[in-house]
């Protein structure tokens, strides 16, 4: 039979990874969206900064209900 692939420091690093990649993703679409409408340098750089929360919130809920759900499952 057949292993997991990846070791688990791997897995460790590619969920850190996926993670960190989609807050920027967030956090560069709001910096973006802000550049889209004519906003400032500052408005871009609080709109790029609060993207990035915005993931990092969204990426700290996901994870609770996913940990949630495995459990239940």
């Amino acid at each position: 039979m057949v292993g997991p692939s990846f070791t688990e420091e791997d897995r460790r690093t590619a969920t850190r990874r996926l993670k960190l990649g989609f807050i920027g993703l967030v956090g560069l679409s709001g910096g973006l969206v802000s550049l889209a409408v004519g906003a400032t340098l500052v408005q871009t750089l609080v709109a790029l900064a609060v993207g990035c929360l915005v993931g990092w919130a969204l990426v700290a809920y996901l994870g609770r209900v996913g940990r949630e759900w495995q459990q239940n499952r």
